[in-house]
């Protein structure tokens, strides 16, 4: 007989939990009541020790419908005004690599642990792609995955939340797909579609496969003007569930029973993350003259859908947002590797000329 945590009827009652977290948050009038429901309720049902888990390829259809979604923001003028600011996108993308420094050198000082696993635990990069890193260069990946999964957790809830309640909404200019209609054979293309370029890029060992597939797919397309159907909100909000659920149920008890310290020093550095991030994107936003509240989410250190979602559901700048994000990652899943052994072989150099 299988375990309770084995069996189906673990995930079905785990998405009736998110079901009915979403739906409470919704009426609640809480941001982002779709994923912060569903990612809030499994998070804490699993710190009690509920050991709810979702299903396998929850997440990748959830990013399949978000990558549609914000790829319809992306016509020929938006496309254009997004790249006329690629050195604000560089600057932000070269600040999550500073920021990773800063979280790892206060990780490394208050949890006492080397300073490879605190490095990537910090880097605020894809949260896979950074274990993975890790663990080539000798750090603890099981130390890696919590620190990142908490980043995830707590960015998500706290950055919502403060943009929400600070009065930052509708400062968006853009609309999605801009005449464009609901046209449900022409989604089911489309998604088709998105589907499909999510399992190429997947298969060639691309991370986010199934958020960048959709999304360039749908970029160049609406770019090229070619029509498309707009994407339902309720889709939208059911893609949002499938995230959160997926999100919530990375946490266990156990992983934060067992080391205390760890996980307190690792909230004390997203939350110093949270505060450097936001008075950077500040700064950004007072050099350029674009929205501030624009900014401080186009810096914040969170995942690529979440912060996107954030921007579509705030309406703030959905396609400067999505792109500062995509740049992120991309930048620091090429640069990180490169600079820790540099970083590395700075260090020994130095230590041998002592």
């Amino acid at each position: 007989m299988k375990p309770a945590r084995d069996s189906w009827q673990n995930p079905a009652l785990a998405l009736l939990l998110c079901v009915a977290a979403g739906s409470l948050f919704a009426w609640l009038h809480m941001p982002l009541p779709w994923i912060l429901g569903p990612l809030v309720a499994m998070a804490a049902c699993n710190f009690g020790g509920a050991e709810l888990r979702a299903v396998r390829g929850a997440r990748e259809t959830g990013q399949i419908a978000i990558g549609i979604a914000l790829g319809l923001y992306f016509t020929p003028e938006v496309g254009g005004y997004v790249l006329s600011h690629w050195a604000l996108l560089l600057g932000a993308g070269l600040f999550a690599i500073v920021l990773g420094v800063l979280g790892g050198a206060i990780l490394a000082r208050l949890a006492n642990v080397d300073r490879s696993t605190a490095f990537f635990a910090s880097v605020p990069g894809g949260a896979a792609e950074m274990t993975l890193l890790g663990e080539r260069y000798g750090a603890r990946p099981d130390r890696i995955a919590l620190a990142q999964s908490l980043r995830i957790l707590i960015v998500v809830f706290v950055v919502p939340f403060a943009l929400t309640y600070s009065g930052a909404h509708g400062h968006d200019p853009y609309l999605a797909a801009p005449g464009a209609s609901l046209d449900w054979s022409r989604l089911a293309l489309l998604m088709a579609g998105a589907a499909l370029a999510g399992g190429v890029i997947t298969f060639f060992g691309l991370p986010n496969g199934f958020m960048f597939g959709p999304l360039a797919l749908t970029i160049v397309l609406t770019s090229c003007e070619v029509p498309l159907s707009t994407i339902p909100t309720g889709l939208t909000n059911v893609a949002q569930l499938l995230i959160g659920w997926v999100l919530g149920s990375r946490f266990e008890r156990r992983s934060l029973a067992s080391a205390p310290r760890y996980v307190a020093a690792t909230l004390v550095s997203i939350f110093a993350g949270i505060v450097c991030a936001a008075a950077f994107g500040a700064f950004l936003g007072w050099l350029s003259g674009l929205s501030i509240p624009t900014m401080v989410l186009a810096t914040a250190p969170g995942g690529i859908a979440e912060m996107c979602i954030t921007a579509k559901v705030l309406q703030l700048g959905v396609p400067f947002v999505t792109a500062a994000h995509v740049s992120r990652v991309f930048l620091l899943i090429l640069s990180t590797g490169p600079l820790y052994r540099a970083a590395a072989n700075l260090r020994h150099r130095f230590d041998v000329n002592k």
